[in-house]
């Protein structure tokens, strides 16, 4: 794993083209990962299984299981945001730390 991080940070630098996909990939998975987390971790809570959270939602018991199964790659935002709303929650943005402009707000602009 850290000759692979160490190449990637290698060629990091010296692409910024690369750089840019890499952190924007990376700040993609990070963003779903925790939604998704926090997601079932409200449902859990909220003591809703998979099946009652979709009929909260209207949606079939499927959709729910591969929303916070991580099979869904890329769920929608108003997926999430409904979701949300069925477990007493709402989407909102927040600022990145310092560290985290560094790792993937820089590297985005650099090829802007």
């Amino acid at each position: 794993m850290n000759d692979v991080f160490n190449t990637l940070l290698e060629l990091e630098g010296r692409d910024p083209e690369f750089a840019r996909a890499y952190a924007a990939e990376s700040a993609r998975i990070e963003a779903i990962d925790s939604i998704i987390n926090a997601l079932d971790e409200a449902r859990g809570t909220e003591k809703l299984s998979k099946a009652a959270l979709a009929r909260a939602i209207g949606s079939d018991p499927s959709t729910v299981r591969r929303l916070l199964s991580s099979e869904s790659v890329n769920p929608t935002l108003s997926t999430i945001a409904e979701v949300a709303a069925a477990l007493g929650m709402k989407v909102t943005l927040t600022p990145m730390s310092e560290d985290e402009r560094t790792r993937i707000t820089k590297p985005m602009r650099a090829c802007a």
